[in-house]
């Protein structure tokens, strides 16, 4: 391996075995074997997972729960063996995957400093001369003395952290773990990955916040069901996370939008269908395009509600349930809305429509579309977007509307 790899990945592929029955003798055990059962099931968590880190890469692995994140890490920390492959890693490599881990609450803060440094490979005198900083970080300089079970557990997840990112190693690798802590030290902790990132120290990141990869790391991976789905440049594996999870999230959404669908249409509205006629990735000079086709059953006015909401923040970014523009009369009703976005870099936003009575109440609801913003920097002549205060305009001056 050169001198410029870090940690190496080579073809690496994990399962385990899952009991399907359980076997309580000796004898069903071999009856079983000859009969051909196993009594297990394989659970492929990892297929052929190939890739470098290069010394100085702030490494980010992003993946839905269960795509085999945390299993990879666990690889790379030495703490599972591969099936296949083999990972390898060039200098000392300290793991921070779970909060606590290795801590012992009937020890005092010191004693499980040096019981954690040991647990990561330190000997006694590196201890000591990284003893001070890791308190300092903590801000834990009071309780040191005290048991860790007298502690909170806020101050017991300051001091586990601050054991990790202080200890120098090589190569620090980091499970879910930049949301520790309050505020304050949640600055501190930001802070820290930012000099960490300037000064070029190699890091591997596994979150599910796009934000904090987009900002900290220079390379990403994307893991779906244990296979590398994307690679390289961060701001595409972040979108294409963000696309993932919201589709995974809106295919969940389905029975239950269905069954609310089904009570609502029971007298007046049926078959409300949204086309979203626009990508489900745009930046904010691209126009967001959508088609709604409905049938009203009887002689009533009803009206077309929509709204835009951020699914991060859960804030409207628009929100019209506006009565001007009725349908009258029973039969098939259709229209077309386009619109554009300025200002709203990275969000990931939710398309609701609903049709309503006078009254305002929901006669029926669509399945809901999401679509993410990806980030695009505005070019500084463009004056229509820099005097859209509110981050969203109307093209010439209000919605299009065909076909009411």
């Amino acid at each position: 391996m050169t001198e410029e790899i870090a940690v190496k990945v080579e073809h690496v592929s994990k399962f385990f075995k899952l009991p399907t029955e359980a076997t309580n003798s000796l004898r069903r055990f071999l009856v079983n074997r000859t009969r051909g059962i196993k009594g297990f099931k394989e659970q492929h968590v990892l297929k052929d997972i190939d890739f470098t880190v290069n010394k100085g890469d702030f490494f980010g692995i992003v993946g839905r729960n269960g795509s085999g994140k945390s299993t990879l890490l666990k690889i790379i920390s030495q703490i599972y063996v591969p099936e296949k492959g083999k990972v390898t890693v060039n200098g000392k490599l300290v793991s921070f995957i779970e909060l606590g881990v290795g801590f012992n609450p009937e020890l005092s803060g010191r004693e499980n400093v040096y019981l954690n440094g040991a647990m990561l490979g330190f000997s006694t005198q590196e201890i000591d001369e990284m003893y001070e900083d890791i308190v300092d970080f903590a801000e834990l300089h009071d309780f040191m003395n005290q048991k860790l079970k007298n502690y909170s557990s806020g101050m017991q997840v300051r001091l586990a952290f601050s054991v990790a990112i202080k200890a120098k190693g090589d190569v620090l690798v980091l499970d879910e773990v930049l949301a520790v802590g309050d505020e304050a030290f949640q600055r501190k902790c930001n802070d820290y990955f930012l000099e960490r990132k300037k000064l070029g120290l190699t890091t591997i990141l596994v979150t599910h916040d796009m934000e904090s990869v987009k900002k900290y790391c220079n390379k990403a991976i994307l893991i779906s069901d244990g296979l590398i789905e994307m690679s390289g440049a961060v701001s595409k594996v972040a979108d294409q996370y963000s696309l993932k999870n919201l589709q995974e999230l809106s295919a969940a959404q389905d029975a239950s939008d269905a069954a609310d669908n089904d009570e609502a249409e029971l007298k007046f509205v049926e078959h409300l269908e949204v086309h979203l006629e626009s990508e489900m990735q745009i930046t904010p000079n691209d126009p967001i395009s959508f088609k709604v086709n409905y049938t009203v059953l009887e002689d009533v006015k009803t009206y077309i509600a929509f709204s835009l909401m951020d699914v991060d923040r859960s804030v409207w970014i628009y929100n019209d349930n506006s009565m001007d523009f009725p349908t009258t009369g029973a039969g098939e009703k259709q229209a077309a809305y386009t619109c554009k976005l300025a200002n709203l870099n990275r969000a990931n936003m939710k398309l609701q429509v609903s049709i309503r009575n006078e009254d305002g109440a929901m006669l029926a609801y669509a399945k809901e579309y999401l679509i993410v913003v990806k980030r695009d920097d505005i070019e500084e002549d463009d004056k229509s977007a820099r005097d859209s205060a509110s981050g969203l305009y109307k093209r010439n001056g209000s919605w299009v509307i065909e076909g009411r």
